[in-house]
């Protein structure tokens, strides 16, 4: 080859090698469909990604009196999750001492018929007598708490974060009744159990997995199936029978695998005692659920008690007073330990 066409190859390579690279460094880079990549804010939500988060601790504030007992009071208190207020019903012992806390976590109630301890009030006020101190937040939405956000699908993570942010914040339990009571009522926070009905069982459940703490938990007709399924199943009781929820949840699942957002695929994650309490007549939670949640626990190897009702409802009625009865024995067994 001629040296002359030698030049005039390389003079050209240098050319396109200028020209390509000005265009990179010029051009914004693309995915290989021409899309830059789509944020997913909530990415942090999944389990792994919850699970690997720090959930700052927030005083806890006690306000009004909502019922005065001779062996219990009733009362709000507040505390704050991601900047957002979150108000809630404490029941504690009138009779001074140090005593263990639940932390209760109530099922579904419609907003507008909804008022702060609503689904948690009467249990509460039983384990109050029987010498433990409660806490039920309303969760964001509800009560007097701070309005969630406006993703129907976030607002369900959120409970999440909440009721773990209100355990995380115990600590800061006795800094408030010292404020209310001088000294006189304190809480063991070194002994804390968590009890939930309904989709509050589904909450203690994603919390003991999150955390992966030995809180002894007493659950209720438990909703505990997969998400999404875990809502689709309920949405005949909407007014549009489901079509707006579906349509939220089709949308979440273009762009997440909501296979990480399922708490049932974190249950090996698990490590407390579990109680849990079925009707067989339970038309909101099917008997069928609770077996194969129990079924799957066992196979695990993990500590559960399973107790049926036959005829008892949703809300565990008629047989209410027994499983009331055995929660207590439940968390005075384990919280004494």
């Amino acid at each position: 080859m001629k040296k002359g066409v030698i030049v005039t190859i390389v003079s050209l390579l240098l050319v396109v090698g200028v020209w390509s690279f000005s265009f990179f460094q010029t051009s914004p880079l693309k995915s290989p469909v021409g899309k830059t990549q789509k944020e997913l804010p909530l990415q942090k939500y999944t389990f792994e990604n919850l699970k690997k988060t720090s959930f700052p601790p927030s005083d806890i504030s006690l306000d009004r009196p909502l019922r005065e007992e001779e062996d219990y009071i009733s009362q709000v208190f507040y505390y704050v999750v991601d900047g957002k207020r979150v108000s809630g019903q404490m029941n504690v012992p009138t009779a001074p001492g140090t005593y263990p806390v639940v932390v209760m976590f109530r099922g579904f109630v419609p907003r507008e018929i909804y008022a702060i301890g609503v689904g948690t009030k009467h249990a509460g006020e039983v384990l109050a007598q029987q010498g433990l101190i409660t806490l039920a937040p309303d969760f964001l939405g509800y009560g007097e708490s701070d309005m969630p956000s406006q993703n129907g699908i976030e607002e369900r993570f959120q409970t999440y974060t909440t009721a773990i942010t209100l355990l995380s914040s115990l600590d800061k339990l006795n800094e408030g009744l010292m404020a209310s009571y001088s000294g006189t009522i304190t809480a063991d926070t070194s002994k804390v159990g968590i009890w939930g009905h309904s989709n509050g069982g589904h909450i203690a459940l994603s919390v003991l997995a999150i955390t992966g703490k030995s809180y002894p938990t007493a659950l209720w007709a438990p909703v505990t199936k997969p998400f999404p399924y875990s809502i689709l199943y309920f949405t005949d009781e909407f007014d549009d029978n489901g079509k707006a929820l579906r349509k939220v949840v089709a949308e979440f699942e273009k762009d997440y695998d909501v296979e990480k957002f399922s708490p049932t695929n974190y249950y090996e994650w698990i490590t407390a005692p579990i109680q849990l309490q079925q009707g067989t007549e339970d038309e909101a939670v099917p008997l069928r659920w609770s077996d194969q949640f129990v079924e799957k626990m066992k196979t695990l190897k993990k500590d559960v008690t399973y107790i049926t009702y036959p005829g008892s409802d949703h809300n565990l009625s008629p047989t209410w007073n027994s499983v009331i009865e055995k929660t207590v024995a439940f968390f005075k067994k384990q919280l004494e330990k």
